[in-house]
């Protein structure tokens, strides 16, 4: 079975011209479902992002062997399309994947990484940064 991430390279691989992938990237971001207001605060804000930026995560599967739901949102179209490419890549994951997860390989692959403003890559490494940390909090809370 393709997973979510896998797909979202696929359609990428197909894409040839920069145009075409914004647009995809527009896409992916329209397709996230919809961010409850009450969602937007101060502490779900990822700092760091020219564009706001939302993220909450959700721990299910225990202690034991935590795994974390996430959600989000963004105010501008391509980020929100990072958002939606980042939740593909992370979200349902267990914590410890999430910290050995490579996103930066993820988006040379797509060839993202080379077509971000540096604003932009600065803000995915801000989220990115984001989902990591909430990956490490909920494995502090796990048994050794």
């Amino acid at each position: 079975m393709t997973s979510k991430i896998d797909s979202i390279i696929e359609d990428f691989e197909l894409l040839d011209n920069w145009d075409d992938r914004y647009r995809y990237l527009i896409e992916l971001g329209r397709a996230l479902p919809p961010f409850p207001e009450e969602r937007r605060t101060e502490q779900a804000k990822v700092q760091g992002c020219a564009s706001q930026v939302w993220l909450v995560s959700e721990p299910s599967g225990g202690a034991e062997a935590p795994r974390l739901a996430f959600h989000g949102d963004s105010d501008a179209h391509i980020v929100r399309g990072l958002v939606a490419i980042l939740l593909a890549l992370y979200s349902d994951s267990p914590a410890r994947d999430i910290l050995a997860a490579d996103p930066a390989a993820v988006f040379a692959r797509i060839g993202l990484k080379d077509h971000l403003t540096p604003q932009r890559s600065n803000g995915l490494r801000s989220m990115v940064e984001r989902i990591r940390a909430d990956a490490r909090a909920a494995l502090e809370d796990a048994p050794l």
